[in-house]
């Protein structure tokens, strides 16, 4: 009786062991790469951007997303052999999708702030900008600090959920700030001047002196903040993030980047491609 009772009971803490053991290998490999492990299985690399930032990222008259970011997404699905996919959406939503596995990761003009880093991983930078004032008012545009700028009941646009809102808030927090969903919204706000100039990084300042050349914009490079431009990427697949960033350093040390930010930065011939 005794070796019965014995027996059972050895055998029910195998099972068990077993079953843990199992239950451990399982987990370490579902959770080793979760988002690459995703991304094969479907053959799919979907990547999230608002797709209203030119050069980096921008919708054409007939629907198709293009620039710098999308450039660098194609060269990632190419890599990893599977097709892109690309979901446009506002820019204040993007980060939400990444941590929902709506995307993948996120290209879009997405500067590397500590706080974000808080709650996602950054690849990159790729790029580095800095913020500047697009107006009308000359005094405005030039202006290499904030507390240069004198108008009273100052207007100020910026994309909503950007680091061009928390600038506003933080260094001219008497100024009226109007965010807007993308950045053609803000463009079109000075243009009808409703404001009085709208806060965005230095590319997207220079991209719309070539797109309206005649409405008196104005904007100078001052560099009023340091914008580290870089990849968002979920934080629980560091798998993931090493790729992208040993990818990323390929594509720097043989020149490939450059190359490509040299095709978009360098003049406006995709000016014509948008509506």
């Amino acid at each position: 009786m005794y070796m019965r009772h014995a027996f059972g009971r050895y055998f029910l803490i195998f099972v068990v062991l077993l079953g843990l053991g199992q239950t451990a290998q399982t987990f370490a490999r579902e959770s080793a790469s979760p988002v690459i492990d995703r991304i094969l299985k479907h053959r799919v690399l979907t990547i999230g951007t608002a797709g209203s930032m030119p050069p980096l990222n921008m919708t054409t008259k007939d629907k198709q997303v293009v620039g710098i970011e999308i450039d660098l997404a194609k060269l990632m699905a190419d890599a990893m052999e599977v097709e892109l996919k690309i979901k446009t959406m506002a820019f204040a939503d993007l980060l939400g999708a990444l941590e929902a596995g709506k995307v993948d990761m996120v290209l879009s003009g997405m500067t590397m702030t500590p706080k974000r880093n808080l709650k996602v991983a950054f690849a990159g930078p790729y790029m580095v900008s800095g913020k500047c004032f697009l107006s009308k008012l000359s005094d405005i545009a030039t202006a290499k600090e904030p507390s240069q700028i004198k108008k009273p009941d100052l207007r100020l646009a910026a994309l909503k959920g950007s680091t061009s809102q928390y600038f506003v808030e933080q260094f001219l927090p008497k100024a009226k700030l109007i965010t807007t969903v993308d950045y053609d919204e803000g463009v079109d706000l000075v243009l009808k001047g409703k404001v009085d100039a709208m806060v965005a990084d230095s590319p997207l300042c220079a991209v719309s002196h070539l797109r309206y050349p005649g409405a008196g914009l104005s904007s100078v490079y001052t560099r009023l903040t340091y914008e580290p431009i870089g990849i968002a990427l979920p934080a629980s697949d560091p798998l993931l993030l090493n790729w992208v960033g040993n990818f990323m350093e390929t594509l720097e040390a043989t020149d490939r980047l450059e190359e490509i930010q040299k095709r978009w930065l360098e003049d406006g011939w995709w000016i014509k491609l948008l509506p």
